[in-house]
């Protein structure tokens, strides 16, 4: 059975806050890095996002734009991935991982 939307978006923000509660802010740098993330998160919304060979699926936009770069949360492979708008929706470039480090890999 599938999970519900209320469901899936608070496993998201459960992930994203254990991402900020464990990510080192020892260094200037990171400090930034993570106020900046912190400031681009947005409640999850649902998406489609298309991946190489057309194949398109459902997934939750995690941060506002930064340029035309956004940060998504893929439920099927349950990580994070960096995507940039197009004028067909948004479109996965191959950078997956932890949502702070998809965002900062702009």
């Amino acid at each position: 059975m599938a999970e519900s939307a209320d469901t899936t978006r608070q496993r998201i923000e459960d992930l994203i806050e254990g991402e900020i509660a464990a990510f080192d802010t020892s260094t200037g740098p990171a400090r930034t890095t993570l106020a900046e993330f912190r400031a681009a998160l947005r409640p999850p919304r649902a998406a489609s996002v298309t991946f190489s060979g057309g194949l398109t699926q459902r997934c939750w936009s995690v941060t506002r734009p930064r340029g035309p770069y956004r940060v998504f949360y893929l439920p099927s492979a349950g990580y994070f991935s960096l995507c940039v708008d197009s004028d067909f929706g948004p479109l996965d470039i191959g950078v997956h991982g932890n949502a702070i480090g998809c965002y900062a890999s702009v």
